[in-house]
This record gives C-alpha cells, structure tokens and sequence, in this order.
C-alpha cells in the first residue's frame, strides 16, 4: 500500500511540474488531411464546461463538442525513459463530449511518466449513433492507430506495440476496434488499409455499451470479438451507473475465445474518475495497468 501511495503522489507530481513540457513537445495532426470520410454540418468546437460541473477529485474537468476536424496529439515519452511502447487514448462522454484533461492528457503524463508514448485522440462528437449504425467512431479509431503507426520511425516508437486506451464511450470505441480493426469503409483508399489498424492490446475503464440491455446478459450489438481480438484489460465498479455487467459479460465472451484477458472489479467506484486517486481503492488502477503491460510484454520486463 506504501508503495502505491509514493506512485500515486510521483504521479500527481508530475501532472503539476511535468504536464507543461508534455504540452510544449506535442505533435498535432488532422487525422482526415484531407476531409472526413463523411460531411461534418455542426457548429465549431467548442469547450462547454460549466461552473456548475461536478468536480472528479476536487477539480473541473473538460467538456469539448463539435468535434468536426479530429485530430491526433503526439506526446513523446522522455528520451532518456522511452520504451518505445505507445498507447492510443481516447476520452469518453458518451459520444456527446470529450472529458479531454480527465480522460486524455492527464493519461498522456501518466504514460509518459512510465517511459510509454502517448497518442490522444480527438474522435467526432456529438455521434447521434456510434456502430455498427453508424461507422464514424470506428473510422476515427481506426485511423489514429494507422496515423500513429505510419510515424513510427520518425517518433521514435516500435509499431508492433501500439495499444488503445479508452474510457466509458471511449471504452466502448477501443473494443470495437479490437473487434473490427478490419472494417473497411467505402471507398477506402488501398493506401489506408495496407496499415494495420489492430492495436496491440486494449486498455478499457469503465466501458460502456457492452452488453445489451435491458437484461444485459448478452454482449451488445457490434460487440463481436474473435480468436484475433487483442489482449484485454478491463476495469469496473460494482456500483458505476453505466453497470459492471459491460466488463463480465465481456471478459467471459474472451475467456471462451481464449482470448487473453485480466478483469478487475471493485464494489465502489462509479464512474468518470479518471485517473485522479482518491481514498477508494479503484482509483489506483494505473499501477495495475503498468504491470499487466510489464505481463504481456509491451513494456520490458523488470
């Protein structure tokens, strides 16, 4: 317990004295140069944070919408600490909002923190239908795995470990991306797909929209993993409103596919904490993250 304490008050450290030249080194790229796939006819971006807000451990979090233009933010790991592993973020809000600093740049200082590159993605929000309706998000991800790998000599990071990391809706994006790195939209140029846009592994918190409801004792439709689906770890409380059943539902449809896959649930928790520590034990699971990494070998071992 000590020792997950002194890792959780490093990490806040950093997120004060390091966050600044994480935000002074980034790359930003579009991650459609050259147009989304489908017409965008929103309003611009915007931020709409409100005072009124709850606060996750004492501080606002973002609230970004109309993300017309999505984009991919490169934070490099140090390169003195960097283990050439990277991991896809995407930040939840129910396909509606973006929750960008709790769910995707304070996750981008944790990574680099532990010597793992970061690639935050600005998916499209709001989604009036997410897939199999409708196809934008599963572009979207599969798109920033491409744009990161098709980099990977010039950042500096090894493309046969690249994994996606993903909260609530952002849960539910990097599992179907685990499930369908393969989809192909139409008129896919031959160009985009000769890059895998599999992830090496997938990092779900909390996800939502994983098992069916009303009785949500079946996976969800879309929800369609295989022999292929990459190594899984899922986290959930017993009490998030979204419902634990999204992560043993699923963890059980992996299990029976001999898919590799590590389950944590907590009996408290919630929902949308992020990774900011509080006194509920759920709240530590970066340090169960890192050494699932260190367990499949995406990370070296110690």
């Amino acid at each position: 317990m000590l020792a997950v304490r002194i890792h959780l008050l490093f990490t806040l450290a950093l997120l004060v004295l390091v966050g600044p030249a994480l935000h002074a080194q980034q790359t930003t790229l579009p991650l459609w140069p050259n147009g989304n796939p489908e017409p965008y006819s929103g309003g611009p971006e915007a931020d709409i944070t409100k005072p009124t807000d709850p606060f996750v451990a004492g501080k606002v979090l973002q609230h970004l919408t109309n993300i017309g233009k999505p984009t991919l933010a490169f934070y490099p790991a140090p390169s003195n600490h960097n283990t050439g592993a990277t991991v896809v973020v995407f930040p939840g809000g129910g396909y509606r909002i973006l929750a960008y600093d709790l769910e995707g740049t304070e996750v981008c200082t944790w990574l680099n923190s532990i010597g793992v590159n970061c690639a935050l993605v600005k998916y499209r929000v709001p989604m009036e239908k997410r897939f199999p309706e409708s196809t934008a998000d599963l572009e979207d991800a599969q798109q920033a795995v491409r744009l990161t790998r098709s980099h990977a000599a010039e950042w500096h990071l090894d493309p046969h470990r690249v994994g996606v990391l993903g909260f609530s809706a952002g849960g539910h994006l990097v599992v179907i991306l685990g499930n369908h790195p393969d989809f192909k939209r139409a008129d896919e140029p031959a160009s985009e797909a000769a890059i895998s846009a599999r992830p090496d592994f997938v990092v779900a918190i909390y996800p939502a929209y994983l098992a069916e409801p009303p009785a949500l004792t079946q996976l969800a439709e879309g929800i369609d993993p295989s022999a292929n689906t990459p190594p899984t770890f899922l986290l959930q409380a017993e009490n998030d409103p979204v419902h634990v059943e999204n992560v043993l539902v699923y963890a059980e449809a992996l299990k029976q596919l001999k898919v590799p896959a590590e389950l944590h649930v907590y009996s408290e928790g919630g929902h949308g904490y992020g990774l900011r520590p509080s006194e509920l034990p759920i709240t530590h699971w970066p340090s169960l993250v890192e050494t699932w990494l260190h367990t499949i070998h995406a990370l070296p071992g110690r």
